[in-house]
């Protein structure tokens, strides 16, 4: 939801397209970016009702401009993702479906998780990992969500890249792996711009270069 993301979104898919066309190629693109303030403000009171109601006016945006189909640059708000695809006449592309594909591909059985709050401790991602996708999902304890989070928002958000909180989340990883992750899903898509494969002691499942692969194969087998 943050600018910084967007940004790294659009520049990966231009990157991956170029990589696979050559010469002057890049990707046609359509691009709504929200007031993250906003959104911000509704997620922390609760209001999901706001969140989704602005997700489906800038998804029918994006469909009557002529987008094919639809990616939400964010993991948080995949929360309203049923309300988006109710507006939508054209495919929306999930960044679950699109992260649990890459660790099955890998022949993964059990995760760890690092993201907002929302995402760590709601049922929205972890059950959609679970129940469709067969995944078993490690969060971290209590503490480490409330670091993790905070680092999202307070520094990530703002573009901030701290070496401090780098090795805070690995050691975090650590954790995980030692709980019996076998690898860990960067499920906030600011995450990518602290954490770097190796930075980790797991496979990392960065969702941001995921979700961006997916949107590129899909849009060049259209």
């Amino acid at each position: 939801m943050s600018w910084q993301s967007s940004a790294e979104y659009y520049r990966l898919i231009n990157e991956a397209v170029h990589d696979r066309l050559g010469e002057h190629n890049n990707a046609r693109t359509l691009m709504i970016t929200v007031n993250f303030q906003e959104i911000e403000a509704w997620m922390r009171g609760g209001d999901w009702d706001r969140v989704a109601a602005c997700m489906q006016d800038a998804a029918r945006r994006l469909q009557t401009g002529g987008a094919d189909f639809v990616v939400l640059c964010t993991n948080t708000v995949h929360k309203v993702a049923p309300s988006i695809e109710s507006a939508l006449s054209v495919p929306f592309l999930h960044i679950v479906d699109a992260t649990a594909d890459a660790i099955r591909c890998q022949g993964f059985t059990t995760v760890g998780l690092l993201g907002t709050r929302f995402t760590m401790e709601q049922e929205f991602y972890r059950d959609r990992l679970e129940s469709r996708h067969g995944l078993a999902v490690l969060i971290p304890d209590e503490s480490a969500r409330t670091l993790v989070h905070q680092v999202i928002f307070d520094e990530l958000c703002h573009g901030e890249v701290r070496e401090d909180s780098r090795r805070e989340l690995q050691r975090i990883i650590d954790e995980l792996k030692e709980r019996g992750a076998q690898g860990v899903i960067l499920g906030c898509t600011e995450l990518t711009l602290l954490l770097q494969p190796e930075h980790s002691s797991l496979p990392v499942f960065d969702t941001t270069r995921i979700h961006v692969e997916a949107a590129v194969a899909l849009a060049l087998a259209g």
